[in-house]
């Protein structure tokens, strides 16, 4: 009798396990079957009306479109005449890493290809909502050593290497990919890109380290926008290859389609348009990817009505941000990366960044300045040529250099890992010159100095003798020293070493004897 009481209260206890367990499971929307009911959402109404508009059925194929630069990503539906229309585009909540392609685990770039993605990839019980698996690596990924895996496109706003869409978008784009599966469809192609891939593009960023791998994408790109019809894909060695029934059956020099073939010309034709009338060549930097604006902080309506007064009218975007700035992101993965925004460089033909400098040559000695003034004669014969000591007269400091970026209050991390050095190694510093009269040339005779003359142009060169004259010492204890040009190499010696002497003609050597150096002690300002 003992045991019964015992017996009741472990299966109270039991009772209250399975009742809090179902509680659980209400809470995070499953059903019977393991299946959560956000993975059984309905298409929006709104979306079916759209459909409806274009001639959709819910059940057609899709197929997505990913750009990782604009932050949008495309669903498009096939039609009963096998070509596909633009259904939706839904902004991009979050993407990381940088434009280009993933290559490595752990390096936080979302893939660039094309990917397919089967209902096996579908995820109705992702830790972000819903989700489904790109696809990466695929042959490509393998066949260039890229390492990596379950890259997916999910809710939230949090990204490390994925796309995140925010847990209202996903639902939908999840939605669509469910009822086309429901219609018979096998598996759509999931196409992800750096950027749109137009001829401003790709004139823009031709210098870009990844710009082969990005023409080779544009050929898949220029397939579906020209025949508007899924492209089959192939590898060969190391590449794709896009087209229709020759490369399913493992062509790898397929036919190029007349309407393709015509839209590969125009491109290339405005690339090199764009380049002759002065495009700069560019590369766009981020500390950690890129949001799409609708999901940032919006200024008030009055500041929103001035800027529209007063911005270039731009494209309207196929999507209101109004209703995109009202969904809920949760956590927001690196933000400070987002604040700092996208930055471009401008690149030479190797992908380095363009310095520009800015510095002016110092003019050290009144001479000096005499001879750089407009209409001096730099090479007459005898004429005397001045240099500095560097040990005892230090120049003015040479100007900051400049890189051409769009924002460049803060250099990050990942920033740096991309450009290398470039951007982390500080110039020497060199020692500031310090302020001195122009119109003074300081005089205090300290030691022998040689005076040489430079021969005519033409001539063959002679022989001198050196002449010497007192040193020149100001009243911050700098020398002067003025000598000519090296006969033989044309080039002021600027090693400690003394330079060879060179004899000069009689009638040079009496001329420079008359010589004389005449200078004023100068007297320093307080």
């Amino acid at each position: 009798m003992a045991l019964r009481p015992l017996a009741l209260r472990l299966a109270t206890a039991a009772g209250i396990v399975a009742l809090a367990l179902s509680l659980t499971a209400c809470q995070d929307g499953s059903m019977g079957g393991g299946v959560p009911l956000r993975a059984l959402t309905p298409v929006p109404a709104k979306t079916l009306a759209l459909m409806a508009q274009k001639g959709m059925a819910t059940n057609d194929p899709i197929l997505i479109r990913a750009f990782k630069k604009e932050a949008e990503m495309e669903v498009w539906k096939r039609g009963a005449n096998g070509q596909y229309a633009l259904l939706k585009t839904f902004p991009i909540c979050r993407w990381s890493g940088q434009l280009g392609p993933k290559t490595k685990q752990g390096d936080r770039q979302a893939p660039e290809g094309f990917y397919t993605v089967t209902p096996g990839q579908m995820n109705p019980n992702s830790s972000y909502y819903l989700s489904f698996d790109t696809g990466y690596p695929n042959t490509y990924d393998r066949a260039n050593g890229r390492t990596g895996n379950y890259i997916m496109v999910h809710g939230t706003c949090s990204s490390s290497g994925c796309f995140a869409m925010t847990d209202e978008s996903m639902g939908e784009i999840y939605a669509l990919a469910r009822d086309s599966f429901a219609g018979g469809q096998r598996a759509f192609q999931f196409q992800s890109y750096p950027f749109r891939m137009t001829a401003t593009n790709f004139a823009k960023y031709r210098n870009d380290p990844n710009a082969p791998f990005w023409k080779n994408l544009k050929e898949g790109s220029d397939y579906f926008e020209a025949l508007r019809e899924e492209p089959r894909v192939n590898v060969c060695g190391t590449r794709y290859v896009f087209g229709g029934q020759d490369v399913a059956a493992g062509s790898c020099s397929p036919k190029v389609d007349t309407l393709v073939a015509e839209k590969r010309a125009r491109d290339n034709h405005d690339i090199a348009e764009l380049v002759a009338k002065g495009t700069p060549a560019t590369r766009v930097v981020y500390d950690d990817g890129g949001q799409n604006p609708v999901f940032r902080p919006q200024p008030p309506a009055s500041t929103m009505a001035f800027a529209n007064l007063t911005k270039k009218e731009e494209p309207e975007a196929p999507y209101d941000p109004k209703e995109y700035a009202r969904h809920h992101l949760g956590e927001v993965s690196r933000p400070e990366s987002l604040a700092a925004g996208e930055r471009e460089v401008e690149v030479d033909a190797k992908g380095r960044p363009v310095m520009l400098a800015a510095a002016e040559a110092p003019i050290p000695t009144k001479a000096a300045a005499a001879a750089l003034k407009p209409g001096a004669d730099k090479t007459k014969s005898g004429s005397i040529v001045a240099k500095t000591d560097a040990a005892s007269e230090p120049q003015k400091p040479a100007a900051t250099a400049r890189i051409m970026v769009a924002d460049a209050d803060a250099d990050s991390p990942a920033y740096t890992k991309v450009l290398g050095s470039l951007f982390t190694a500080k110039a020497s510093p060199t020692p500031a010159t310090p302020s001195a009269n122009a119109a003074t040339i300081p005089a205090v005779a300290s030691a022998p100095e040689t005076i040489q003359t430079a021969p005519k142009a033409g001539k063959a060169p002679h022989t001198g003798h050196a002449i010497t004259v007192p040193t020149v010492t100001g009243a911050v204890g700098q020398k002067a020293k003025i000598a000519a040009d090296p006969v033989k190499t044309g080039k002021a010696t600027t090693s400690g070493a003394p330079s060879p002497v060179a004899k000069t003609p009689p009638a040079k050597d009496a001329a420079l004897k008359e010589t004389s150096v005449k200078a004023t002690a100068a007297t320093p300002k307080l």
